[in-house]
């Protein structure tokens, strides 16, 4: 550093000119070195320019001076930003590690997906607020001030983001309640879909067509949610409508023998098929069984289409609508 200096002053001594002639107008130059201390005062770096202010002002200049002021606070600021953005790198990457520990620890614990998902969002983000305050810190900032500020910045966004912080008290309701985990098929404010995971804010749903769905959390955790997972079996249910005239206990029967067939449908509760309605072009039958959550959709699909087959192979006719005409 020391060079440096001496480097400095070689070049005032060789061009005198410059560094000692009285320019006409000092106050660019005046307010330039007022901004520079109040810039360097934010940074706990304090250049004596208060003398060399008096002097521009006075008219007696020296340029050198005012050249080696202005370069002894760049290199200071600078050494305070090569710090921050050393800090900043070593912060990125430690987060990361942190983060993969935290990961590594909560699949051996064997904790609940749910619950994992949560967590590293939540930890993700706070080690990231930190990781700010640090940088800010390294650049020499007063971080007292800073914390006020943010505590003032902090109140106008907790007041224009309550709805984020009732998504954030939702969350944590939905990991204790716990109704639903990931991987479950639900169906809430009015859509349905598997849960993919469950945020600070969020709860990302999967639909049957691939689309992801960000559901808040305030909204589902107040809600009307209905699962369609945690119960290990499930009702299936059809209305099958069979034209006036036809037998009813004959297609009782083919519809009980197609239950019999099937192995998926289980025996207790017991299969019913039941004559719910007449309706007024057809006898509506009901028919009600159970079955495995996981085999639930195929049942439903192909016992609909085997009674259809059936029946047209018995001569069990189905209705349609249609309009009789009497002339007068």
């Amino acid at each position: 550093m020391s060079e440096f200096y001496v480097r400095m002053s070689i070049y005032s001594k060789r061009f005198p000119y410059l560094c000692t002639r009285k320019p006409q107008n000092n106050s660019i130059m005046i307010h330039l070195l007022q901004a520079t201390e109040i810039a360097a005062d934010s940074m706990n770096v304090v250049p004596n320019v208060e003398n060399i202010t008096k002097e521009l002002a006075e008219g007696n200049v020296r340029w050198d001076q005012v050249i080696s002021q202005l370069i002894t606070w760049a290199l200071d600021a600078g050494k305070h930003i090569l710090i921050a953005l050393v800090v900043y790198l070593i912060g990125h990457y430690l987060i990361k590690f942190l983060n993969y520990l935290l990961a590594r620890f909560l699949e051996r614990r064997k904790i609940e997906i749910s619950i994992q998902t949560f967590v590293k969002s939540f930890v993700s983000i706070l080690l990231q607020v930190l990781l700010i305050i640090t940088v800010v810190s390294a650049l020499g900032i007063n971080t007292t001030s800073f914390a006020a500020l943010l505590a003032s910045f902090g109140v106008a966004i907790g007041m224009a983001l309550s709805g984020n912080l009732q998504n954030f008290a939702g969350g944590i309701v939905l990991l204790f309640l716990k109704p639903y985990k990931v991987g479950d098929w639900v169906e809430a404010q009015g859509t349905a879909g598997t849960v993919q995971s469950i945020q600070i804010f969020h709860t990302i749903l999967l639909t049957a067509d691939g689309k992801l769905i960000y559901v808040p959390n305030g909204s589902m955790s107040s809600g009307t949610i209905t699962n369609y997972t945690l119960t290990p079996t499930r009702r299936a249910e059809w209305i099958i409508g069979i034209e006036y005239g036809e037998d009813v206990e004959k297609a009782r029967q083919i519809v009980l023998d197609i239950i019999k067939a099937d192995k998926r449908i289980l025996e207790e509760p017991v299969p019913v098929v039941l004559l719910n309605e007449l309706n007024n072009s057809s006898v509506d039958i009901t028919i009600r069984c159970w079955t495995n959550n996981e085999d639930y959709w195929n049942v439903i699909f192909e016992t609909r289409e085997k009674i259809y087959n059936r029946f047209n192979e018995q001569g069990i006719s189905f209705p349609f609508p249609q309009v009789t005409v009497h002339q007068a």
